[in-house]
């Protein structure tokens, strides 16, 4: 780890813009965690590609502006930059429709790309990115590097099989997934359970990762940190869209536990912070400290 204040983190994998019916927002797990991240007081850099248009230029101007580092996202001229329409429906939970061929499809790595992940403390990466074989090559050369590596499951059908899955776990030292995702991937692992715990414990085994978290949407999450669970069971908010909850509350999770916070602080902040994030418009809503204390304290 980096002995100074700051963590350094580099995310890899997709920017995009997510298209809703009442207009589009920028997003990407990976760009939406790296922004979260950033608001935190993490130092963050982003690597991916976008497409030489106006829409690559708006985002790479937007992520500028937030203070993190693009020198990692490369421009395309054969790809448009990513597209994802997003259907939500009466109970604020998305479906997705993703463009492909998208220019971070195409992630082709620069000196300074490998240079930012050498130098990092923490390396973020989703299994969505690996559905193309140039973005997919990138990724397993990153992950080559002697960095703390934190795999974020997103199935998106039919973008991923399960060995690749499998393989993405393999190299990574924390695992975040959801209910649902757990479950499939650990029953294609040939796992009897059906007990989340039980499931996780099954998971640690077989690959090595003994740190890992669960979330149950509106019912909190688990966390297994040093072989030890930790639990918070949601807070109570009125939901408008889920996108982007999942991106903010790994984020802050991270956040808080390679800076040495308590596990069970750091579940309890990280849930908070999701909820707040599910309770409003898009993936990258600004947080206040006292919003957040104050949807903590609401269920003590």
């Amino acid at each position: 780890m980096n002995t100074g204040k700051k963590l350094k983190a580099v995310s890899y994998g997709e920017v995009l813009w997510d298209v809703f019916a009442n207009g589009k927002k920028i997003g990407g797990a990976p760009l939406n965690l790296a922004l979260r991240m950033q608001s935190l007081g993490c130092d963050v850099a982003m690597i991916s590609c976008v497409g030489n248009d106006s829409d690559g230029e708006e985002i790479v101007d937007y992520v500028k502006a937030q203070g993190l580092d693009t020198g990692g996202i490369i421009r395309t001229e054969d790809y448009p930059t990513g597209l994802v329409q997003v259907y939500v429906n009466d109970r604020g939970s998305a479906s997705y429709e993703i463009s492909y061929p998208s220019a971070w499809d195409k992630i082709q790595l620069t000196d300074y790309a490998r240079s930012l992940v050498a130098d990092a403390d923490v390396l973020i990466y989703g299994s969505l990115v690996c559905r193309d074989r140039v973005s997919k090559k990138s990724l397993e050369e990153l992950l080559l590097n002697n960095v703390y590596k934190v795999f974020d499951v997103n199935l998106r059908p039919p973008h991923y099989t399960q060995a690749a899955i499998e393989n993405l776990m393999g190299s990574a030292n924390f695992i975040k997934f959801n209910d649902e995702e757990l479950l499939e991937i650990a029953t294609g692992m040939g796992s009897p359970h059906t007990l989340l715990e039980d499931n996780m414990e099954f998971i640690a085994t077989k690959t090595k990762t003994r740190s890992m978290c669960v979330t149950k949407g509106k019912h909190g999450a688990i966390l297994m940190w040093e072989s030890s669970l930790y639990n918070n069971n949601g807070y109570p908010v009125k939901v408008v869209d889920t996108v982007g909850a999942g991106d903010s509350f790994l984020a802050t999770l991270i956040m808080g536990l390679l800076t040495g916070e308590n596990p069970q602080h750091a579940i309890d902040y990280a849930c908070a912070v999701g909820a707040l994030v599910a309770a409003s418009a898009g993936a990258n809503p600004i947080l206040t400290e006292e919003k957040i204390q104050a949807l903590m304290h609401s269920v003590e």
